[in-house]
């Protein structure tokens, strides 16, 4: 028996042994493999953790397998300690913290999992069962146990309860009215002053623990080709009465019961699936609503009407006859007007319910520029921009902005930067202006001011611009207010000088009302992809908070010009990377990896790539140039929330920077759409007309996760008068998406990145998806605290809505993914409200 409890023990210890020389291998492999990355990174100018722990690791393994077990555990040691004290100082000295623990187990993780793996295994073989070393092991393996649990508790996502600060309901400020949803929601951002913002509160701080799925609609508009259409509704349903209505990415429109989510009617403009090839993304933001004010009572408003062609059913009594109609603008060009009741086609609106967009475009290729945002109306007038296809030609469409008869469709102005007369006709054979910046997002308006606000991108070719014209760069990333009736420019801000970043306005302009001097003023906020936010005197394009003009850094590529100053926000915080007074500039610390190897790689490709901030020039070298806070931003198309009674600026933001190489003309071999052999896969974006093709992949490490450490994407919340940030947290997880683009299932809050706005109501909520987890959120706007999610089917990358329907509070949300983001594709429309 002794033999055999001898032998049983011996065969014990033997496994420890063998585990102690596997984990050991496995360091010293680490230990090369970052030896090597070390030298490189100390080549380029870099740190040298990367080679002192690199040496340690491996020379700690080859002493383990020469029997020498002290020594290597004391290198095994140190390397442990310089690694967590190493981490430790470059997290803090990077002075934002909201993803420290993330951030630390990127950087230490591995190897502490490693070294520690190593010191017990060695303690369990060479100490007896029971003695004190032997316990000590076990206690070690159960801290270690409980210091990873702490730091995924720590990180963990989870609801809370309202704060003390939470207010809920309180009185609605005066002078704002106009400006704000109520029980209809009737346009994208509730109402042309696109504040995002709804004065309801049934549902609020206190009860929004309650909400539950009212109803659920799917419009069956799922990819026909996933490699070559890229889907994304990104659609913010609108409700006017007793109807809600929405958008698809190929343009159906469906006509839904606000209580139960029952098909009114729908509408199928069958764009040819050819056509969406030539989008970035097929969206649709929004459709549009215009009431002609007909009187209630008047007869023919009230009539019977026919079987309409078009219509879904027989129309029913009490049809508008077309003195209320919804608008919807197509991928192929087509602007179309229908019954807001029976869905039928105006037909004495353009030709039979249709305006050709076309017509003055000289389009190479329909799809090449199209409107994916919806018009605004306005004075009478449907006002519309376009998307261009980025990055294909100099020549591209025209960025012209029209406006439209809401009951005749007729032209009644374009307004263009090289048109100094908006409403001149065109002569026959005659095209807009080519290539000139457009307006692809949300247009606001403001009546009582008599203005429409266009925010603009960029003149075609987004990285060179040594073509442009000096009205161009005027008109070039800009708030422009033109006269409603006229299209007749009233006063242009530029937010950008001479754009060769893609810096271009996403956000719909915000109206807002501000006290300056004792004075109220009405106010145009402007978000933008550099984390600026601009407010602006509405009339005069008056700046109404100090912004600054920064040098910026020279040496533009042959034959194009840097700009020697950008404006810069000084009162509000730039919220495109850290929140604080001054534009956050990244370096060598905020390199990551989930590893030790990736994290050396990436902090390689950051010395290798040209970075001195977020105006860096583009240039022809071969490493080419970090761009950030890149193309996706700081803020993009979702625009901001504001909440009028706490005076709250709600944001969020994508941390994701992009490497961006210019190619000479005489390397790219792709084709520009419009050229007959254009591929929406192209190896190097044509830019056809520039001496340069270019290629801007997001800065990705080994597996697929940012090289910039997380936060990825984040919300904040801004006071509109101190310019304080009142509170500011991570938004998303990477429960749907992980390393190798592999969902985790993890609910840690690393933030990813984001695309689609906030909705912010009278009972004190923030309610939010946008990001790439498949939760819809609601946040207390006082506190930031995380009051409900709710899990969705589909990526939420649109805007959410609330409206009122027999006296109940609904919020609703698409759920129909974003393909180039690679979140999961549906095609939901997701509606909450309280139990009844």
């Amino acid at each position: 028996m002794a033999a055999e409890a001898a032998q049983s023990k011996y065969v014990d210890r033997r496994g420890w042994r063998w585990l102690y020389l596997i984990l050991a291998t496995m360091t010293g492999a680490l230990g090369l493999i970052i030896t090597g990355l070390g030298a490189w990174l100390i080549a380029l100018g870099g740190s040298f953790y990367y080679l002192a722990t690199g040496l340690l690791l491996s020379v700690g393994a080859a002493l383990a397998w020469r029997g020498r077990d002290r020594a290597a555990l004391l290198l095994f040691g140190v390397a442990l300690v310089l690694t967590v004290g190493w981490s430790l100082v470059e997290i803090a000295g990077k002075g934002w913290l909201p993803a420290w623990g993330i951030d630390l187990a990127g950087r230490a993780g591995l190897i502490t999992a490693l070294t520690t793996g190593i010191g017990l295994s060695w303690l369990m073989w060479r100490t007896p069962r029971g003695s004190t070393l032997h316990l000590a092991a076990l206690t070690s393996a159960v801290a270690a146990f409980v210091a990873v649990g702490m730091v995924v508790f720590v990180s963990w996502e989870r609801t809370e309860a309202p704060g003390e600060d939470g207010r809920g309901a309180i009185p609605f400020p005066e002078g704002e009215g106009g400006a704000v949803a109520g029980v209809d929601w009737i346009a994208y951002g509730g109402t042309n002053a696109g504040q995002r913002y709804s004065s309801l509160s049934q549902i609020s701080t206190a009860n929004v623990g309650e909400l539950e799925e009212a109803w659920t609609f799917r419009s069956g508009d799922l990819n026909p080709d996933e490699g070559r259409v890229f889907y994304s509704s990104q659609n913010t349903p609108i409700k006017v009465g007793d109807f809600l209505y929405t958008c698809t990415p190929s343009n159906k429109v469906f006509a839904l019961d606000p209580g139960t989510g029952e098909v009114r009617w729908s509408h199928d403009p069958k764009v040819p699936a050819a056509t969406m090839e030539s989008l970035f993304t097929a969206a649709c933001r929004a459709v549009a609503y215009f009431d002609d004010g007909a009187p209630a009572g008047r007869p023919e408003a009230f009539s019977t009407m026919p079987s309409v062609p078009g219509a879904i059913g027989p129309v029913p009594r009490g049809g508008s006859q077309c003195h209320r109609r919804v608008f919807v603008a197509t991928a192929d060009g087509r602007l179309i007007a229908l019954d807001a009741v029976g869905g039928f086609p105006c037909r004495g609106f353009g030709q039979d319910g249709t305006v050709d967009m076309t017509v003055g475009m000289g389009l190479r290729e329909k799809g090449f520029a199209s409107n994916t945002s919806g018009a605004t109306v306005a004075g009478g007038l449907l006002i519309l921009g376009q998307q261009v296809s980025d990055n294909q030609r100099r020549d591209a469409p025209s960025g012209v902005v029209r406006a439209y008869d809401a009951r005749t469709g007729d032209l009644r102005w374009a307004w263009d930067a090289l048109r100094p007369d908006a409403r001149a006709e065109l002569a026959p054979g005659e095209i807009y202006p080519r290539g000139t910046p457009n307006v692809w997002n949300i247009i606001s308006a403001d009546e009582s001011l008599g203005l429409a606000f266009l925010a603009t991108g960029n003149a075609a070719a987004d990285q060179w611009g040594g073509n442009r014209t000096p009205e161009e760069d005027r008109f070039t990333d800009a708030v422009v207010a033109v006269d409603l009736q006229t299209g007749a420019t009233r006063w242009v801000y530029t937010t950008v000088t001479h754009d060769l970043w893609d810096y271009d306005l996403g956000a719909q302009p915000m109206l807002v009302d501000v006290t300056i001097d004792g004075q109220t003023r009405r106010a145009v906020m402007q978000a933008s992809k550099t984390g600026n936010m601009f407010l602006l005197d509405a009339a005069t394009g008056e700046t109404l908070r100090p912004v600054e003009q920064r040098p910026t850094p020279q040496g533009a590529a042959p034959g194009d010009w840097v700009a020697p100053t950008q404006p810069q926000s000084v009162f509000y915080p730039n919220i495109g990377g850290v929140p604080g007074r001054e534009p956050e500039r990244i370096d060598a610390r905020h390199a990551f990896g989930l590893t030790p190897i990736d994290g050396a790689l990436c902090r390689i490709s950051f010395h290798r790539h040209r970075y001195e901030g977020m105006f860096t020039p583009p240039t022809p070298d071969k490493a080419g140039m970090l761009l950030f806070p890149g193309t996706v931003g700081g803020m993009n198309w979702g625009g901001l929330g504001y909440d009028p009674q706490r005076r709250l600026i709600i944001a969020n933001n994508s941390r994701l920077p992009n490497l961006v190489v210019l190619h000479p003309r005489a390397t790219v071999e792709d084709q520009p759409v419009g050229s007959g052999g254009a591929r929406p896969d192209q190896a190097i974006a044509p830019h056809s007309g520039t001496p340069y093709g270019v290629t801007r992949p997001i800065w990705w490490s080994a597996l697929k996760v940012p090289c910039i450490a997380p936060p990825w994407g984040y919300i904040s919340a801004t006071s509109l008068d101190t310019g304080e940030v009142v509170w500011s947290k991570p938004l998303g997880t990477g429960f749907d998406t992980g390393p190798l683009g592999l969902p985790t299932f993890l609910k840690i809050a690393t933030g990813t990145p984001n695309l689609g706005g906030p909705l912010v109501t009278a009972g004190g909520l923030t309610f939010i998806g946008a990001a790439q987890d498949d939760f819809l959120r609601a946040f207390e706007t006082a506190t930031g605290r995380l009051l409900w999610e709710a899990r969705l089917p589909a990526g939420p990358q649109a805007g959410p809505m609330t409206y009122e329907h027999q006296g109940r509070q609904y919020v609703a949300v698409s759920a129909t993914g974003h393909a180039r983001f690679e979140t999961t594709p549906g095609d939901y429309l997701k509606v909450y409200a309280l139990p009844e």
